[in-house]
């Protein structure tokens, strides 16, 4: 990578013309605003790079990442953590998904609400038996985001992504290789190392043509995803301040079935 690129909770890497982008906020690497513009700051400096003809995205710590920290958010919504804040994360996240270059995911542990639509930024996904995907935002009250009800369906079809978003169920790793919501099964402790052998397989094809097909395959995709987060801003910020989400908040914290009024 060209440049002294400073960030405070990802490291990046470049060997064997893949680079690697681990987020390192453990053990759970919640997400924010800032999380999110590192990691796009760090792909676009890839994309950038010559040196560099793939991307691994990865996490230190138990989980893949399991979304926002609702623990330290209020259960009801406000201005910032709705109209505004929320807006401003959904700008940073369509910067991830510009990237040019193929992205891997190593995932381990829990892939879950907006850390599900981060797993999906990428190209493929390699987990392990351990892991879990979630869309569970009905379980929380509130509508999908981060792109998921464009990204989703396009990757396990709308019957599939629907039942997800309706029952928020956990997907283990070896159901999501089958369902095509990941690719490759590999031992807990091998999924960074597999994910890396991955890029670099795609790193020894002419990286113009890779480059050229993956615009070809993923036409129209950033601006699916671009018009869907509009969508799922609008829904999420008035359905943050009813009385469901704040019982699937408060339910999340008690570790109980939260008992939705429908209001």
């Amino acid at each position: 990578m060209t440049g002294p690129a400073r960030y405070t909770d990802i490291a990046v890497d470049l060997a064997d013309r893949v680079g690697t982008v681990e987020m390192r906020r453990p053990p759970d690497n919640f997400f924010d605003n800032a999380l999110i513009a590192q990691i796009g700051a760090a792909f676009e400096a890839f994309d950038a790079d010559p040196e560099c003809r793939a991307i691994v995205l990865a996490a230190q710590g138990k989980n893949f990442c399991a979304g926002a920290d609702f623990s330290r958010r209020p259960a009801t919504g406000t201005v910032e953590e709705g109209g505004g804040a929320q807006k401003h994360l959904y700008k940073e996240a369509i910067r991830l998904f510009r990237t040019r270059k193929p992205v891997i995911a190593a995932v381990q542990g829990a892939a879950v609400g907006g850390g599900l639509g981060l797993a999906l930024v990428a190209d493929f996904r390699v987990t392990c038996t351990e892991a879990r995907f979630s869309a569970n935002f009905a379980r929380l009250g509130f509508h999908p985001g981060f792109g998921l009800t464009a990204t989703l369906p396009r990757l396990v079809g709308p019957q599939r992504a629907a039942l997800m978003f309706y029952t928020g169920r956990r997907i283990k790793g070896d159901e999501a290789v089958a369902m095509g919501l990941a690719d490759m099964l590999a031992p807990l402790a091998g999924i960074r190392e597999a994910a890396h052998e991955l890029a670099v397989e795609i790193a020894q094809s002419a990286p113009l043509a890779v480059v050229s097909m993956r615009e070809t395959l993923r036409r129209g995709l950033v601006d699916a995803i671009e018009a869907a987060t509009e969508r799922e801003l609008v829904e999420q910020d008035w359905q943050r301040r009813t009385g469901d989400f704040a019982e699937g908040v408060k339910a999340m914290r008690e570790r109980r079935l939260p008992d939705f009024s429908g209001a």
